[in-house]
């Protein structure tokens, strides 16, 4: 599918497939049965959580939004200053969701606590995704973060995550659908897991960075992960279960980034054919957030030649 550069609204380009990634959008986007990691933090140095019974609340009201609000949470991480979510809405209305998830721990916090002001830094984060390889590498960054932060040695120990569901055998029942990313892994439940806990040790191990300070921390870790384990990377790349669901043809990573290779080798080519294949590919990048400054070092060409090649109508 040609991704067509035209000033359509962006909920428009998900649902018309032109667009791949989105990290901190500027307005949050709804559309039914996008994928979303959603990060939100406190405000300061505040912590979010001071006791057991504040996690047990955000989980409660977790299980309640996903009900009334028709979610399907895939899997989360609370963090005492930070919150991860990996979600998505099946109606219209993840904005309004999350404020209601939000706003309603805030309120108990303040009351609890006897405090004042907001409690959260401001608007939550969204990492659009619309592959399933970002989506195991999104859910493996949520269920390290707290062995990356210090607080366990082995993220399989920390409590307030949905990790035991990912790798334990007995896990119990949740409201939380762990299937989602584990059905790309294996053939039955048991190798599933065993495959994503040596993801899981693998992945803290490469020590990404940090999600909420770098837009691409979730990207290079998935790259990372597809080089130490290409065949478990392939058999991700080719379930298409995300695409499937929406209705999109997408290009893998590595199939872009082979493509931008082979247009490179034959950069004298001016002919139709190899000026459409240039300004797909760029668009590809300009929808995962790449500047023109790096998509011109990309190819070795200038930025006025790049922003040239989208002005021309194919």
């Amino acid at each position: 599918m040609s991704l067509a550069w035209v000033p359509m609204d962006l909920d428009e380009l998900i649902q018309h497939g032109s667009v791949q990634r989105i990290f901190r959008a500027k307005r949050k986007l709804t559309v039914p049965d996008i994928v979303s990691h959603i990060t939100q933090r406190a405000a300061g140095k505040e912590p979010l959580f001071l006791e057991d019974g504040d996690y047990l609340y955000m989980l409660a009201n977790m299980k309640d939004i996903a009900r009334k609000r028709s979610l399907d949470f895939y899997a989360f991480c609370l963090m005492p200053t930070h919150i991860h979510i990996l979600i998505s809405p099946r109606e219209d209305g993840l904005h309004e969701a999350m404020r209601d998830l939000f706003s309603r721990y805030a309120m108990m916090f303040n009351r609890k606590y006897g405090r004042k002001g907001h409690l959260f830094a401001g608007p939550y984060r969204q990492a659009v995704c619309l592959d399933d390889s970002y989506l195991l590498s999104a859910s493996l960054y949520i269920h390290i973060n707290p062995a990356r932060a210090g607080l366990v040695a082995d993220p399989r120990g920390y409590r307030w995550s949905s990790v035991k569901l990912f790798h334990d055998p007995a896990s119990p029942n949740s409201f939380v659908k762990s299937e989602f990313v584990l059905r790309l892994l294996g053939r039955n439940d048991g190798e599933r897991k065993k495959i994503y806990s040596n993801l899981l040790d693998k992945s803290l191990s490469l020590g990404p960075g940090d999600a909420l300070e770098k837009a691409d921390s979730v990207r290079q870790l998935r790259k990372a992960l597809a080089l130490v384990f290409p065949d478990v990377f392939s058999i991700v790349g080719k379930k298409k279960q995300i695409a499937q669901r929406i209705g999109l043809e997408l290009l893998e990573e590595e199939d872009l980034e082979k493509s931008i290779r082979a247009i490179r080798a034959r950069n004298t080519e001016i002919s139709p054919k190899t000026k459409k294949a240039k300004r797909f590919l760029i668009e590809q990048l300009i929808a995962r957030g790449y500047k023109r400054e790096d998509i011109a070092a990309m190819f070795g060409v200038s930025v006025k030649t790049i922003y040239n090649m989208l002005k021309v109508s194919t």
